[in-house]
């Protein structure tokens, strides 16, 4: 039997899966000045205030922050700021690498970020190019480029949409008619079953118990040198429990390297969405 080929995809949280940390402590918020944990205690505080949901909060606190203190928020100002941020082990040369694997395995891979961080800061990493899609939050700009109004905000329960969007073949946020048009499934570019979700932590359970339910493989990483904050639970422990509540499906280090734990995990899931489609259709054949 000759394989078809077939799309599959993999969609990445940003923050604690691919770089440590939240993106903006990586350039934005030593630029102010001011300590990482102030800034999101004063922005969580916003939040409180004025019952905002919490990334709009952050994003509005982070325009004014910058006007207090004459930092510019123009796109391009929040697109050098991704130019800084760091990854985990590996990840610059795995794109290419598992991409390449999957087409040995007749399958077309497409990468998604989606993400509660902004599109902006991830558009200016070294990795943005190998993406399909960048889910994330983002910004309004004005005729002078500047950042004005917070234009889509992504958080952890309203992440699970844009996984139907991958399945459904939709390639932008604003199109919300066909995400709740009826289509077939076998009209689906992206079935359930061919996509991968890796996640880090507890805001990511929705799309991941989402995508256990449609038939997909999940994938939770940690940082094994990530200091734990006092009262609060390491990386680790967090992913443990998570697999103990059946909330994934596998947890490991956030090493991205050939060779991983990763690496092969992820190497396996791809050879097993190959096995599925030929036994589907080994199926087929037999009516």
């Amino acid at each position: 039997m000759q394989e078809n080929i077939i799309r599959a995809a993999i969609a990445y949280d940003f923050d604690d899966t691919l770089a440590p940390g939240n993106m903006q402590e990586h350039s934005f918020i030593p630029k102010l000045g001011i300590p990482k944990e102030e800034f999101w205690a004063d922005a969580n505080q916003m939040g409180f205030d004025h019952d905002m949901d919490g990334i709009l909060a952050y994003m509005q606190f982070m325009l004014e922050k910058s006007r207090e203190k004459g930092i510019p928020i123009k796109r391009q100002d929040f697109i050098d700021y991704g130019r800084g941020i760091r990854f985990f082990p590996g990840v610059e040369q795995y794109f290419d690498r598992i991409t390449a694997y999957a087409r040995t395995q007749n399958i077309i891979l497409d990468h998604h970020i989606i993400s509660s961080g902004l599109r902006e800061f991830i558009s200016g990493t070294a990795i943005a190019g190998h993406f399909r899609n960048i889910f994330a939050s983002g910004f309004k700009y004005n005729d002078q480029d500047e950042a004005e109004w917070a234009a889509l905000a992504v958080n952890y329960t309203n992440k699970t949409q844009y996984l139907f969007r991958i399945n459904k073949g939709i390639d932008n946020s604003y199109d919300n008619k066909r995400v709740n048009q009826h289509i077939p499934e076998h009209e689906r570019p992206v079935a359930f079953e061919r996509m991968i979700y890796i996640g880090d932590g507890e805001t990511d359970v929705p799309s991941m118990k989402m995508m256990n339910y449609q038939g997909g493989a999940t994938i939770a990483v940690f940082n094994t040198e990530a200091e734990p904050r006092p009262g609060k639970m390491s990386s680790r422990e967090i992913c443990r429990e998570m697999i103990q509540l059946n909330r994934v499906d596998h947890i490991v280090p956030a090493d991205y390297s050939e060779g991983s734990k990763l690496d092969e995990l992820i190497k396996l899931h791809i050879d097993k969405i190959r096995i599925n489609e030929n036994l589907k259709h080994y199926k087929d054949d037999q009516d």
